[in-house]
């Protein structure tokens, strides 16, 4: 789900390095395994060379065996099913060499596939991939075509399963096919070549033209032709789009705006965030130091301003529940001129996506200079704030570009987490951090996979819209915080967040008929308050929208998200807000990554 796929076929070149490279490009995508199938017709010899880690082992292993052939798929893995390992990296080869897969998504009842049509197959690895190659092969043998067999097997998974496959056919060395669906992959085209990836960045020192396949299509991809097909077999043509771009903004791909792209990315921040600092059996690795100074403190005073604010909320109530330490959230701003009254012992942390926040810097030279500890937690390395506090862990989001800040938010809200969870006692805590971090960067991509149907509510609900509500209470309060600012500072809707039982003291002036009112629902002891108080709002005409969780959620509720750790709901209750604000914007014909206005960094004061 987590993974980066490329594939090459052309006349006269060499695949291994052009693959090679565009894996590193992915490789934010996943990175414990990779590795790649080439076939040189010409002399009619093929390699498969797979390695556990990262990329640049795949690199060297590829040099020592001297890989050669002009065409290959390639693909760099986090793991979803079966454990990081070289059997369990793609490519997945059928039972007799004659197929080779890669392959994105889930499928979700591959283990019944597996039982009820593959139980004399001899299996390779622990993944849902090598069921997929498994079955085409078996189908091949029962006399179907490649491309047939590549159909009967869509056909028979499961429709919630997740795809973006590239195969190639032993027999066939310089063809490649491709299917997709809710999993992102392009056909790159070229003078004698074609390439296939699922992010054009991958491919963009080949190509700049790409033929975007939708979910539900077949391509049959040859040196110097692309063969498409419509999800009911018939043949279709699609002009390929031109992707004109310059250096500084190649990072965006095939995206129309840095934001979707960024949104989409979340899951991919988790993984990293999971990988660094949750490394060895969930064991939090952060700093000796780190974690000795946070638990002398009697208080901690998170710093922020913004997005990072809201995230801020958040953290704190998962140190004050999981770590057992008091803790206060301010506004740089106001900080910085206003300290309030300190305890004996306080720790700072300082949230800023930039690092070079003015507001908070000013408070963090105030407290150098009372001699106090702190640490920021910033997505740029060697940043102001990451050079003067005393501690700095980096967020791992990647650079963020639209200004409307999301993957960052994330990051911070989930390296809280795991700082908290550092703190706390966790035998007492009794809850596996990591697992639960994997869950819900699961539960982020299936929203993800599903955004359409909040694209359609953007466009009725708040696009014609003047002004709207978010209610929540408990920790939703501060995610409907972050929920309002999104849908303001993109879309220019003003937008109010606040907690749901304020309602009735002065708020409730100004729901009039087909305000949009959306409620965020994740705690059971409070569901009961908050649909009462939506229900006081529909009373006076409003036009209502819920995002609930599973565990509370009622047949007529809109969005429902997947149970998860109560105080881990941010993560995820927070991305269909992301993406109503974000189409909201689109609708209105605006600048998604440029609101008026605004800046990303906030240098000045």
């Amino acid at each position: 789900m987590f993974c980066g796929i490329v594939g090459f076929t052309g006349n006269n070149y060499q695949s291994a390095p052009i693959l090679l490279k565009g894996l590193q490009k992915l490789e934010y995508r996943g990175y414990d395994s990779a590795g790649l199938y080439v076939a040189d017709e010409a002399n009619g010899t093929d390699q498969l060379v797979k390695e556990n880690g990262r990329v640049s082992e795949l690199v060297k292993l590829v040099s020592e065996k001297n890989v050669k052939g002009t065409a290959g798929i390639a693909h760099t893995r986090w793991a979803t099913h079966g454990v990081p390992s070289v059997a369990n990296a793609h490519p997945h080869v059928s039972a007799d060499g004659r197929f080779y897969l890669v392959h994105n998504g889930v499928i979700e009842n591959y283990a019944e596939l597996k039982q009820n049509y593959l139980s004399d197959v001899q299996f390779a690895s622990n993944t849902d991939t090598e069921v997929a190659v498994q079955m085409i092969d078996k189908f091949v043998k029962e006399g179907e075509t490649t491309v047939n067999a590549l159909k009967k097997l869509i056909a028979l998974m499961d429709r919630n399963s997740a795809y973006g496959f590239l195969l190639m056919d032993r027999e066939e060395p310089e063809r490649m096919y491709v299917a997709k669906q809710k999993s992102p992959l392009l056909i790159g085209i070229g003078s004698d070549f074609n390439v296939v990836t699922s992010d054009a960045v991958a491919m963009l020192d080949q190509t700049h033209d790409f033929i975007e396949l939708h979910d539900g299509e077949i391509a049959i991809v040859d040196p110097d032709n692309v063969q498409l097909f419509a999800a009911n077999g018939d043949a279709i043509s699609r002009e390929a789009f031109h992707l004109d771009i310059d250096a500084t903004e190649t990072d965006k791909g095939a995206y129309p705006f840095y934001m979707l792209k960024e949104i989409d990315e979340q899951p991919v921040v988790i993984r990293q965030l999971i990988s660094r600092y949750l490394p060895k059996d969930g064991q939090p690795q952060i700093g000796e130091g780190i974690v000795k100074d946070m638990l002398a403190a009697d208080r901690i005073y998170i710093v922020a301003a913004g997005t990072s604010y809201h995230a801020g909320l958040v953290g704190a109530r998962l140190f004050e529940r999981w770590a057992g330490i008091p803790t206060e959230v301010h506004v740089s701003s106001e900080f910085a001129y206003e300290q309030p009254l300190l305890s004996e012992k306080p720790f700072f942390i300082f949230l800023s996506q930039s690092g070079e926040t003015a507001d908070s810097r000013e408070v963090l030279q105030n407290i150098n200079a009372q001699g106090f500890k702190s640490l920021t937690l910033t997505n740029v390395e060697k940043s102001t704030l990451w050079r003067e506090a005393t501690y700095a862990l980096p967020l791992l989001a990647g650079p963020e570009i639209a200004v409307a800040s999301t993957k960052a938010y994330v990051a911070q809200v989930t390296l809280q987490a795991i700082l908290a969870y550092a703190l706390a006692d966790r035998e007492a805590l009794n809850l596996d951090l990591e697992q639960e971090l994997s869950k819900i960067a699961i539960a982020i991509q299936g929203i993800i996979d599903d955004k359409e149907q909040l694209q359609e509510v953007a466009e009725e609900m708040l696009v014609p819209a003047h002004h709207a509500f978010y209610i929540g209470r408990g920790v939703d309060s501060a995610v409907v915080l972050e929920a309002a600012l999104k849908l303001k500072e993109i879309s220019y809707v003003q937008t109010e967040g606040f907690a749901a039982g304020e309602l009735k003291h002065g708020t409730l002036a100004l729901i009039e008929e087909d305000t949009p009112v959306i409620a965020v629902m994740t705690q059971p002891r409070l569901a009961g308050l908050v649909r009462g108080n939506l229900a006081e709002t529909q009373a006076r005409g409003a036009k209502t929208y819920t995002i609930v969780t599973q565990a509370i959620a009622k047949p007529e509720d809109d969005f429902v998200l997947p149970d998860i750790n109560e105080l881990l709901t941010p993560l995820v209750s927070v991305v269909p807000a992301q993406l109503l604000a974000y189409y909201t914007s689109l609708g209105r014909g605006l600048d998604v990554d440029h609101p008026r206005n605004l800046a990303k960094s906030v240098t000045v004061q």
